[in-house]
């Protein structure tokens, strides 16, 4: 088995076009976004972004349930990958992203200048990682542990954009 360093840990090797061959990994893989060598949660974070649009336009409880099933499919998928890579939350996995964004984005309206503040603190508190969510990202483990952060980095976002907005500044 040939593998390759990844901060130190020994992670399988995975060939880009295993991922676009396997629907499971394409997903965990944010349908490609994951391969970017440069930063691709952030990478994921901004398909998200681009996906998220369509589903803003969604009814709220449809939208709520879309993000529910997300959740137990990232599980599943996620899980998935890092099993096959064996490496719990290897960095090209980003569905995880996908789901935290559109956590964040969840009451608030299409406006750039908002999503743009959604991205940067969402981004900021998914690599952070301020407590819970350094807590739960060292202790869960398997698919849940890969979702999980970056669903708290998502309600984390969602609170401080409500709060910055219910005090009254615009975003």
């Amino acid at each position: 088995m040939k593998t390759f360093q990844d901060i130190g840990i020994l992670v399988k090797e995975i060939e880009p076009k295993q991922i676009f061959k396997d629907p499971k990994l394409f997903v965990a893989f944010g349908f490609g976004s994951g391969l970017s060598k440069i930063a691709p949660g952030t990478m994921g974070s901004l398909v998200a972004i681009l996906l998220w649009y369509p589903l803003s336009l969604l009814p709220f409880g449809i939208y709520a349930l879309f993000l529910v099933a997300c959740f137990y499919l990232g599980i599943s998928i996620c899980g998935y990958a890092s099993v096959l890579l064996e490496k719990h939350d290897y960095g090209g996995i980003v569905f995880d992203e996908f789901l935290g964004i559109w956590i964040a984005l969840l009451t608030y309206p299409v406006t750039l200048h908002g999503i743009a503040v959604v991205f940067l603190l969402f981004r900021i508190f998914d690599i952070w990682k301020p407590w819970p969510i350094s807590h739960v990202d060292g202790k869960v483990k398997g698919g849940i542990g890969v979702m999980l952060d970056d669903v708290l980095a998502g309600f984390l976002t969602l609170m401080i954009v409500g709060l910055i907005k219910g005090l009254g500044i615009p975003i």
